[in-house]
Order: C-alpha cells, then structure tokens, then sequence
C-alpha cells in the first residue's frame, strides 16, 4: 500500500530519487569541481573562493596526508569553525580516501581525548585557538600527524596577516602552545603541490564520516556515515527543494548562509555538501554568535537559502541591525536541529516573507529524514512528511507499529541511515530494527495526511539550541567534582535554547558552592552541555531500586 504522506509532496518533488548516481562523495565532489570551475564556491570576510581553487588545494592537501603514509579507511580529525580551510579539509580527507572525524572546536581536553581515542584518529587539521587544547591530550592519544590552521590563511597574503596579526596580537584569541612537529596548514598545502595525489578506489560502502552523537551511557559515539549515506541525503534533499528553488531566477547561482557550523551534520550535510553538488556558494559564517559580524557578512550578499536552528532566527529577527540585510531573494529557510517554535516561525514570515519550514533529522540519519513542503505558506507545528525513499513508522515498546492517532517511538528507514555505531555493536543493536528501521527515541504522532509531530522524547536527552546533551555525561562529570555525593541533570524549558541544562546536587562537602560547580564544569564540559541552573537538595528522588527520577526533576522545574 502507498504509504499516506506521498499524496502530500508538492508537484515539483519526485517520489524516488536515483539515490545511486555517484558510488561516493568524491565522485559528487570531482563531477562538481568540473562543472562549476569558475563560480564561487564559498564566500567570507570580503575575499571568495572558487569551485577550481577549492579543487586545486584540496587535492594538493590529499597528496600531503598520503604522504604522511596513511591507509585507505585511517580516520582524521577536523576541529575548526566555518573557515574556508574546513571544505578544502574535507574534501582532501574524503580524497585521499580517509574518513573524517568531525570534532566540535569548543570541546574541552576530556572530550577531545575521549573522540580522539575512541575514533583512533591518525592526524588532525585543528585551528590554531584551540591548538593549546590538542596540547593537554596529545599523549595519550593515537593522533600523530597535526596540521595547524590559522583564520587568515586563505584569505590572501595581506588581509589574511591582518587577519592573524588581530586574532592573535589584539584579541588575543590563540593561547600559547606547544606542539612539536606540527605543520601549518598552507606549508602543507604548498608541499603537497609538489608531490603526486594517487586517487583511491572508493565504493558506495566505504565509510565517509563518523559523527560524533552523545550516547545515553554518557559516552559519545559515532555514526558511521557511508559514502551512499550522504550521498543519497545531498539527493534527497535537492529533490525536497524543487518547489522553492524554482523561485530562483535561471542562471542565478544560488547563495546558501552556512551560518550553522560545518561540524554539525546539518551544516556538514545541508549546507556544505548540497551546494557543493547544486554549484551553490556558501557565505561562511564563523561565529554566527558575533550578531554584529553576521549582519556586517549578510549586508555583503544577495542569498536564497538560509539553513538556521530556531535560536539563530530568533535572535536575528530581534536583532536592531536586521534591517540592513537584503532579504528580497530569499526563498527557503529551513528550520531543524531543534523545534522551531511558533513566535519565531511568524515573526520570522512577517519580516522576510519567507516561511521557516521545519524539518527533522539525526547525525544518525545523515541527517534529514523529514521536512515540510518547501512551497509552504505557513508555519505547521509539524517536522512535515518523510523524504523521497524515506519510511517513518511509528512503534510501541515491543517494536510494534502503533494505531494511527496514538504516540509512538518514531523509526526511520531509507538509504540515508547509518550503518551503525563505530565499533559499537551493542549500542547498535539497541536502536536498529530486524527490519532495517532506526528507533530514534523521539515520540511522535502522525495525521492522516502523513504529517509527523514531535510529542516528546523517550530518552532523558535534553536538547539545547539543537546540540544533545545527555544527561549521564553531565551527571558522570559532576560527580567526579571533590565534595559532590550525587548530580541529576535535566533539561527545563529555556526561551532562547529550547531547553537548557540544570543540575540538582547533593553535596558531600557542604563547602561546595555553585561558582565551584560552574568553574568545574567550565574545564570539562564545552559550553552548551554546562548547566544553567545548579540547585543543591539533601537527597534526590529515586525508584525503590536506587534509579535517580529524573522526570520528577522536570515536572518541579
């Protein structure tokens, strides 16, 4: 039986996909690289790069790492924010026929070694602002090879000193370091030039990326993201913006926000990779925090598409500086990470014109499994229907389908889902059906049209401006604090995250204050895992058997 939702999609959008039209990412990337030679490929701070420059020097950085004597499969690690080095990174990687590791750059040095070790990462391209980080861990983990970026390094010889003379000398942003053996970026790019790429054979099951995921146990682990994977997602989604994109006038290249950070699946995938395929430019943003810099960067370009987490909406359709922003060309602005709440999706239409249309996915999904049409008027309250190829069912505690019109735990099957956990089998034997579906431990609710709607979270998982936090690392990490007996972490209801983390200790020193647990937490947890609020109690409420409840917690939050 045709499944309910294909009677909504838009004329423009297909129902299948041929999903196989490149074996690999490399194979999407080299057939762009040929076609869009000329146009630029990403744009920031006033300078642009070319789909020929971003070709040229990401195959020269390929030959380099394959002369570091790495095998086909080695993993390495990217730990930058949204700079031109980032898609040349991932493209040499992806070509030398090595797996990327993407690593948030705000990570502490425990949760650094933790994705280091655990991925056995072999080298690493890591911005030199976090290099004193990589410092602290750099012994203990497998990671030999370091390639050292600085902000100014592709940004032409004179702004780019500039560049670097100001991160460093006056906003004194790269902490002292020392890192023997380390290569700068350009050296390596300058010495690869002269040495020969050999391309690898790569095939559709090939791995390509491992996204890191927060684990339930505490434990962060990662997706393994194929080839065919991501591949089948970039298609996916270009077939999803059909509707929209034939608002763009023929022969308009189109000009993408990559405001969302590359590390991300949703910027990785969404982003960087679908206007790589689509001949698309990217405006990098690096800190889409800096709302002054993001205006300056946006008054600068004419673009269609702005990709964001609800927060990022929020904040700039607030922002005094919105109007000096042209946004007459915009025509798509997906809303995914975390729910896009319903002041920001009208306040957001009234000022641009341009919907936000919500949409749903997991690094575990490449990421996106839903979305809502793209040619939507207004705002649904839904994630919308499953992508092309795309089944979403929705199952009860023993893995049954559930009635319609009853809540269920929302599984998810299609080319786009992960082929598991790396070197995980037990984590992935928890979330992956008999039959091929993802149990994602969201609960949701689907209408007779084939619309799905997020009701709640099976898992403890609190979401914070579209990052996971779970709650067991919070808890692990704090009970580790000198003078803390007990931590429970949960997630309360937060205006401009969604969610936002809070703790509630028992304290086994009654000399601990609350500027201790923050000074704690700020040296071992990145920022937006760190709790907002910290409340101290005698005791915390359990099940007869010991288990902290964490959902008493929430309720008197």
């Amino acid at each position: 039986m045709e499944p309910i939702w294909l009677k909504q999609y838009p004329a423009a959008v297909p129902r299948d996909v041929n999903v196989s039209l490149y074996p690999s990412l490399v194979d999407l990337l080299d057939t762009s690289f040929k076609k869009n030679a000329a146009q630029p490929a990403y744009l920031m701070m006033g300078k642009s790069l070319s789909f020929a420059q971003v070709d040229e020097a990401s195959r020269a950085l390929a030959a380099y790492l394959q002369s570091l004597g790495l095998e086909k499969g080695d993993r390495v690690a990217l730990m930058m924010p949204n700079l031109f080095q980032y898609p040349v990174a991932v493209a040499a990687v992806l070509r030398a026929g090595y797996v990327v590791v993407n690593v948030n750059p705000l990570y502490t040095p425990r949760e650094l070694e933790h994705q280091l070790k655990d991925s056995g990462a072999k080298a690493i391209v890591i911005i030199e602002n976090f290099a004193s980080v990589l410092q602290q861990v750099i012994k203990n983990v497998p990671t030999k090879h370091v390639i050292l970026a600085a902000m100014g390094d592709m940004l032409g010889f004179a702004k780019g000193m500039i560049v670097n003379y100001v991160v460093r000398k006056v906003k004194k942003m790269v902490p002292a370091f020392d890192l023997p053996g380390a290569v700068r970026f350009n050296d390596a790019v300058a010495k690869g030039r002269s040495l020969t790429y050999k391309a690898p054979k790569l095939g559709a099951d090939d791995i390509a990326v491992l996204q890191y995921t927060g684990g339930t146990t505490g434990v962060s682990k990662g997706a393994v993201l194929l080839h065919r994977n991501l591949v089948a997602n970039i298609l996916q989604s270009e077939a999803w913006y059909q509707p929209a994109l034939k608002k763009v006038p023929k022969g308009e290249q189109v000009v993408t926000i990559c405001a969302l950070p590359i590390y991300h699946i949703f910027g990785f995938n969404t982003n960087m990779m679908l206007s790589m395929h689509m001949g698309g430019a990217n405006v990098l943003i690096p800190n889409p925090r800096d709302l002054p810099a993001v205006f300056k960067e946006l008054s600068q370009h004419r673009f269609h598409s702005f990709p964001a987490v609800n927060t990022l909406f929020m904040a700039m359709a607030n922002h005094p500086e919105f109007s000096t922003v042209d946004w007459s060309r915009l025509v798509i602005s997906v809303g995914g990470g975390m729910a896009v709440q319903q002041a920001t999706a009208k306040l957001w239409l009234d000022k641009t014109g341009c919907p936000i249309v919500e949409g749903y996915g997991l690094s575990e999904t490449s990421p996106s499994a839903t979305c809502n049409p793209t040619d939507s008027t207004a705002y649904s309250g839904t994630i919308g229907l499953p992508m092309p190829l795309t089944e979403l069912q929705l199952l009860d505690d023993d893995g049954n389908e559930v009635p319609m019109g009853q809540p269920g735990e929302i599984a998810i099957r299609g080319p786009q889902v992960m082929a598991g956990y790396w070197q995980r089998p037990d984590e992935t034997a928890k979330v992956m059906t008999a039959d091929g579906y993802f149990r994602t431990g969201d609960i949701g609710t689907v209408d007779e049209r084939g619309y799905f709607k997020i009701v709640d979270r099976k898992k403890d998982m609190i979401l914070v401006s579209g990052f996971n936090v779970y709650p067991n690392e919070v808890e692990d990490v704090i009970t580790q604090m000198p003078g803390v007996l007990e931590c429970a972490a949960v997630g309360v209801p937060d205006a401009k995250a969604g969610e936002a983390v809070k703790v509630v200790i028992v304290k086994k020193d009654p000399n601990v204050t609350e500027a201790d647990v923050r000074a704690y937490c700020e040296a071992n947890l990145t920022g937006y895992k760190r709790p907002k609020i910290v409340e101290f109690r005698t005791e915390l409420p359990k099940t007869p058997v010991g288990k902290i409840l964490r959902r008493e917690l929430r309720d008197k939050s």
